[in-house]
């Protein structure tokens, strides 16, 4: 089986909002680092980390749907973890390819439907039921719109709201949601800031590539 491509060629670093310390952040790493390196000694496939990382957001939406937030958390940053471990696997191993880095990319984007699909069922029959919908367009346009401009040969990687960023603000959310006991306003708040702040960086990347080509047709009158 062709294996994942590394991280570092998907998908440049998040940087996280400036919500956990930077100590925290090489702590976190670190241990995947270690983590990963098991995983190499095991021989573990690089896709099936992958395939895992899918379950996990799948487990994820599930619990949200049927109310456990909490365990719901935990399944997202195993989710989280286990996308930035496949890449390191890839590395290290030496079984990056092409084929994996489509595989990669396009069961991350299953996997935060899953996500998103629950929290709406949780919401069924109320308002908040549409928010959902609206953050998982945004999240996939973000990552749509970096990928179209870049097989136009123009780089783009402006704006917020990549994957990482994503996952830690849902799990901060249903973190202080569910200890604090204000899951519904606090998921309320996270989902929208997701949806508008993401739809607005696909529409920043949109106008780059505006504006990067209408520089390049005036160069070219010069």
């Amino acid at each position: 089986m062709t294996e994942t491509a590394a991280a570092t060629t998907r998908r440049p670093k998040a940087r996280l909002l400036g919500v956990i310390p930077e100590k925290w952040i090489h702590g976190f790493l670190n241990s995947l680092a270690l983590l990963s390196d098991l995983l190499v000694r095991l021989d573990i496939s690089p896709n099936l980390i992958t395939f895992l990382a899918l379950l996990a957001g799948l487990a994820a939406g599930a619990l949200f749907a049927f109310n456990h937030p909490g365990w719901a958390a935990v399944l997202i940053f195993i989710c989280g973890a286990l996308d930035v471990v496949d890449g390191k696997v890839a590395v290290k191993a030496k079984k990056q390819s092409l084929y994996g880095a489509i595989f990669d990319s396009t069961l991350d984007r299953y996997s935060e439907f899953f996500i998103y699909f629950g929290l709406a069922y949780y919401f069924r029959g109320r308002w908040p039921m549409w928010i959902p919908y609206f953050t998982f367009l945004g999240s996939t346009m973000v990552s749509y719109t970096r990928a179209r401009a870049e097989g136009l040969g123009i780089e783009c990687k402006v704006g917020f709201m990549q994957r990482a960023e994503r996952m830690i603000l849902l799990v901060l959310g249903t973190l202080i949601g569910t200890i604090f006991k204000v899951f519904d306003p606090a998921m309320i708040v996270v989902l929208t800031g997701i949806a508008v702040i993401s739809n607005i960086t696909a529409l920043e990347r949109t106008l780059l590539v505006r504006k990067i080509e209408r520089q390049m047709n005036k160069d070219k009158e010069v």
